[in-house]
């Protein structure tokens, strides 16, 4: 018997969100088609009834997985206003709890450098996440111009992801906490 409609697009959702969290822990090219398949609870086989090819499924595991984190952000700030937004956004995606879960966190630190050298649809996904992400800091700066927070903004976002980045390749907890501290410190002064 067929699947319906609504049960194929039920898969391909569940297949996106298993991608996003897999490769986000272990990296776009460490992480196999049947991995994702078999971690979702499929066949490999089945894969291409649901993607054209891999680049596919990783360009909607980008924008999955961006949109979780930008989700994650604006509960961060929800109840606060201007400046404390602000804030409580930095705050969030430089805690030790985003550095250790990679799997559930932000695509660019823990992807980055695959994202760079994937296709051109992947790319593009990634950048209209970051943007979203760079409008969402740049919304709470508090400055009066907006063209000087979205400058400001790019420039925190980009601390942020090299913070984030260089926190996890610490082997010092210590250190590696003291890193999103200062970095963290720096970027709310802004």
């Amino acid at each position: 018997m067929r699947k319906s409609r609504e049960e194929a697009a039920e898969t391909r959702r569940r297949i996106v969100a298993v991608a996003a969290e897999a490769f986000r822990a272990n990296g776009i090219h460490a992480t196999g088609l049947a991995d994702v398949m078999a971690a979702a609870g499929l066949t490999h086989g089945g894969f291409y009834r649901h993607f054209e090819s891999k680049d596919q499924l990783v360009a909607q595991a980008c924008e999955a997985g961006l949109a979780g984190i930008v989700g994650t952000l604006a509960g961060a700030a929800q109840g606060c206003e201007g400046e404390e937004a602000y804030r409580a956004i930095v705050d969030a995606y430089l805690s030790t709890g985003h550095r250790d879960a990679p799997a559930n966190g932000c695509p660019f630190a823990s992807m980055g450098s695959e994202l760079a050298r994937a296709d051109e649809a992947t790319r593009a996904a990634a950048w209209r996440g970051a943007e979203e992400l760079i409008d969402m800091l740049a919304a709470r700066m508090g400055t009066p111009e907006e063209k000087a927070d979205r400058t400001q903004a790019v420039f925190a976002f980009a601390a942020m992801v090299g913070a984030l980045t260089m926190a996890r390749i610490i082997p010092d907890a210590d250190a590696s906490t003291s890193l999103l501290e200062d970095v963290r410190q720096h970027i709310e002064m802004i």
